[in-house]
């Protein structure tokens, strides 16, 4: 069978290369076809658009590249129609996905499947309505989801587990080092916002830590450094698990990087300043429909890691957060123990495999 994919940003790209890859095993003669990244077509697929070429973030910087955009968004329906997949697969990045799933069912070309589905229990919930009438199916890598698509809306959902727990069970948790692991984020606004204030935060702490920057890709050593200043930190590229597997403890910027560090089992604070912050606080009251932004405490139902966020994300508090998760701390073990009821909720790997069992089995009833 023929599949197209398209993915969005880094990590779409390693979720869906490592479904590229179970996906083969299922179906040896299996093509792939579509806009990803460099895992991606390492997997064999042919990458008609690199991500990077479209991964525009906020109102702003949408509206500044807009043209940039529809120029992708259209390239991307003309190939999917000259190509006539057996199946559409979309990762993660819902404003450029829910558009092509509606031009797909427009066209009544394939089935339409989500892996990783739009994280409207967020924010958004109105899109469901679009991912009702244009998308076949749901593979969901949050347990907590099941709740929200099915219990909610009744739309079927089927849970495959999270990849994230794949990716890091592949590394062994090395000795803990005298480590402080800096995760600021991947974008550079979020870089930023967010690292000077961790380094301010971790400065008392670098007579007994090494204080560890991990580097995003795409972004260049001399942007860290105007951050950076007099303050004593390493930066490493394309070593976050290696970084992970032996910090003593994490200064982490909400995302899917909050859950890689719980599965570390790296006790970590998580950080996200934003500008205008009471603003910025109001507006999360108001338009975010979840208690918390971490994936780690989501998950679990609780509060499992502190977070600082908008007007509570200040030097002083990180600082207090981060002395407390550092050996001897009050809330250390605590954190730890939390881990443990997080891992077992997302259950065992394989997220991949049963991802791309379940989606032979589907198409293969439907030929």
């Amino acid at each position: 069978m023929n599949y197209y994919l398209i993915a969005g940003e880094a990590s779409g790209d390693l979720h869906a290369s490592h479904l590229i890859a179970a996906l083969k095993l299922e179906d040896p003669e299996a093509q792939f076809r579509g806009f990803g990244g460099d895992l991606m077509a390492a997997e064999g697929m042919t990458l008609v658009r690199h991500y990077c070429e479209l991964a525009y973030m906020g109102f702003l910087a949408v509206a500044l590249h807009s043209r940039t955009i529809l120029k992708g968004m259209r390239q991307c329906k003309t190939d999917i129609a000259a190509w006539r997949p057996d199946v559409v697969i979309l990762v993660d990045y819902p404003g450029f996905n829910l558009k092509i799933a509606k031009f797909v069912h427009s066209i009544a070309l394939c089935p339409v499947f989500y892996y990783i589905a739009p994280k409207l229990w967020a924010w958004k919930e109105w899109r469901i309505k679009a991912l009702r009438r244009d998308v076949d199916e749901i593979f969901s890598i949050l347990p907590f989801e099941i709740d929200f698509f099915q219990g909610k809306h009744g739309l079927p959902v089927h849970y495959v587990g999270n990849p994230t727990v794949d990716e890091v069970a592949g590394w062994e948790r090395k000795t803990s080092e005298p480590l402080i692991a800096l995760l600021a984020g991947s974008r550079k606004h979020e870089i930023r916002y967010n690292l000077g204030r961790m380094l301010k935060a971790a400065e008392p702490f670098q007579q007994h830590y090494r204080l560890v920057i991990a580097g995003a890709p795409g972004i260049e050593p001399e942007y860290y450094n105007k951050y950076i200043g007099h303050h004593k930190a390493e930066i490493v590229y394309g070593q976050t698990y290696d970084l992970l597997s032996s910090a003593t403890a994490a200064l982490v910027t909400s995302g899917t990087a909050t859950l890689e560090t719980a599965l570390f089992r790296v006790p970590q604070v998580v950080c996200y300043y934003m500008h205008a912050r009471r603003l910025a606080s109001l507006g999360r009251r108001l338009f975010i429909n979840i208690p918390y932004i971490s994936l780690v405490n989501l998950i679990a139902g609780r509060e499992i890691v502190p977070e600082l966020v908008a007007e509570q994300m200040s030097v002083g508090n990180c600082r207090r957060h981060l002395e407390s998760i550092l050996p001897g701390g009050a809330a250390r073990q605590a954190q730890l123990e939390g881990y443990e009821l997080m891992a077992k909720r997302l259950g065992q790997p394989g997220a991949p495999k049963n991802a791309a069992r379940l989606m032979t089995e589907i198409l293969n009833r439907k030929i």
